[in-house]
């Protein structure tokens, strides 16, 4: 396989970039999110981390549409509004707290902030995380590192800390963002690839904790059509039938799929799964 410049790229090296969770922002978004099973979530409230755009907030979305009860929070104050605003016009109920998962008072504040307005938890979707342009080992830069680490995996934790006495209480479900990137090592990725496979350790050992009253598993997306995608193109200069070309659906995935697991994991339909991570790449590696 050769990018543009005619450089070839092994398999694996290819696939380093198909570690989509991105950002995708706007009306379009909000408005496509898939409805599922309208009124499969009413009185339910939802808790999703990093959902300004991108994945999380067509998830916001989807579980809105579903007559859930959904807070979420975000860095980036304009987008958490804009997407509070598109879920509430389309007759949802959505609130947005500005808060950042990689600081423990401000995430224990936002779970505080939730269950005072809505009274508990029921479902939680830790999705909040980031990438870095892709280098070796040698070349990472060390705060990039710790950034990674801060945000996809210890911001996890942190959200699971303070969201998990509520899920014991109303006997919900926790679904953890993870990656085909923390399933499979990938080179060039050290960073993102070891915080999502931490990820899917935790979940795995929450589950075995408290088994009896979350469920809790994980997603691991791959390819999914995200502006992290679009870097990855830039970054890896290489094409989207480059970067499907090992999987047998042979295409990229959307945020609205993605979604549409997540509400898959939290409803009844799930209710005897837990401790597993659930691929949604079009097709696992052999």
């Amino acid at each position: 396989m050769t990018n543009r410049s005619g450089e070839t790229f092994g398999r694996r090296q290819v696939l380093a970039g198909m570690l989509a969770t991105g950002t995708l922002a706007g009306q379009d978004l909000i408005t496509s999110a898939a409805a599922q099973t309208p009124g499969a979530f009413v009185d339910k409230v939802v808790l999703v981390t990093g959902a300004t755009s991108g994945i999380g907030a067509a998830t916001v979305a989807a579980f809105a549409s579903a007559g859930a009860r959904v807070a979420f929070n975000g860095r980036r104050d304009a987008l958490g509004k804009k997407v509070e605003a598109d879920v509430r016009a389309a007759g949802g109920d959505a609130m947005y707290l500005k808060s950042d998962v990689r600081d423990a008072g401000q995430m224990e504040q936002f779970v505080s902030d939730v269950v005072a307005r809505y009274g508990g938890i029921d479902v939680a979707f830790n999705n909040a995380g980031i990438d870095l342009p892709p280098a070796p080992i040698a070349d990472t830069d060390l705060v990039g590192f710790d950034d990674q680490i801060a945000t996809n995996l210890r911001g996890v934790f942190v959200s699971m800390k303070y969201e998990m006495p509520h899920l014991v209480r109303s006997k919900g479900a926790m679904i953890n963002m993870a990656s085909i990137g923390g399933r499979h090592a990938f080179p060039n990725i050290v960073a993102y690839g070891a915080s999502k496979a931490a990820v899917i350790h935790m979940t795995r050992a929450a589950a075995q904790e408290y088994g009896r009253n979350v469920r809790i598993n994980a997603i691991a997306p791959g390819a999914i059509e995200t502006p992290m995608l679009e870097r990855v193109r830039r970054d890896w200069s290489v094409t989207n039938e480059q970067l499907v070309a090992p999987y047998p659906m042979r295409r990229v995935g959307t945020p609205d799929e993605v979604a549409a697991l997540v509400l898959f994991l939290a409803g009844d339909q799930s209710s005897y799964l837990s401790g597993h991570v659930i691929g949604i790449d079009g097709g696992d590696l052999p």
